[in-house]
């Protein structure tokens, strides 16, 4: 089979940060597929085409890659951040497990990028040196419940914690929910990370307390990262740094 699909990251926003390999795979497409934000994100060329669709219909948007891909195509489907990471990558391959047997030829790859989690925890310093854990606040594909308890299991563990999709217009109430889970778990003094649009033009980094946090302080464009027990901030004169320590105390 000629055609194949290369599931790609195309990083947090600065085109800096989109990998050499994801640049080279963009080169050789034939098709590109993927939500509308980040299709924009691919320029036009000739021999080229851009099919861009809404967020909800990521099983739809695979199919149509295999599709194309079995159909002899070159097809990237491009996601922001990594592909692996609340993205693409698995969408694909519910499509692949419940499509026809064909499409189990198609060559197949996964190409990292730099997640909006990494990126925003090298703004801050090293947030996530030590364990951590990362949790999808949106509840479109699973139930509050399930999202209550991975909060209240990993405060309880002292993981730092990197929250995606925090909050949006449609269910603000979301992240006030996380915050007052947090303030039951954890003491007032934990560092919590606000980071949007990370190496965007517009990037804005805050760094408060959980008793200083308020849900206002994050949207979409956010990623939240709360720190252990251990987490500190170095200040200086040119700019605070976050850390977690890398040991442990018995």
């Amino acid at each position: 089979m000629s055609g194949w699909v290369k599931i790609a990251g195309l990083g947090p926003g600065n085109e800096a940060l989109v990998t050499p390999e994801v640049t080279a795979a963009l080169a050789e497409a034939t098709d590109v597929v993927g939500y509308i934000p980040y299709v924009a994100r691919v320029a036009e060329r000739p021999g080229l085409t851009l099919h861009a669709s809404d967020n909800r219909v990521e099983i739809d948007r695979s199919q149509h890659a295999l599709r194309m891909a079995a159909a002899g195509k070159r097809v990237v489907v491009v996601s922001s951040g990594d592909p692996g990471v609340f993205a693409m990558a698995a969408a694909v391959f519910e499509a692949l497990e419940n499509g026809p047997d064909t499409w189990r030829d198609i060559q197949i790859d996964v190409l990292p990028g730099i997640t909006a989690m990494l990126a925003a925890a090298a703004r801050a310093g090293a947030p996530l040196g030590h364990d951590f854990c990362a949790i999808n606040l949106s509840d479109n594909l699973k139930p509050w419940a399930v999202i209550e308890k991975r909060l209240r299991l990993a405060a309880q563990a002292d993981f730092a914690m990197a929250f995606y999709n925090p909050r949006s217009k449609s269910r603000p109430e979301g992240f006030v929910k996380t915050l007052e889970i947090l303030r039951q778990e954890c003491e007032p003094e934990r560092l919590i990370l606000f980071a949007r649009a990370v190496s965007r033009p517009d990037e804005a980094i805050r760094i408060a307390t959980l008793a200083e946090a308020t849900p206002d302080m994050a949207d979409m464009q956010t990623v939240v990262i709360v720190g252990s027990s251990l987490t500190r901030v170095i200040d200086r004169p040119i700019g605070p740094i976050v850390y977690t320590p890398r040991s442990t105390p018995e």
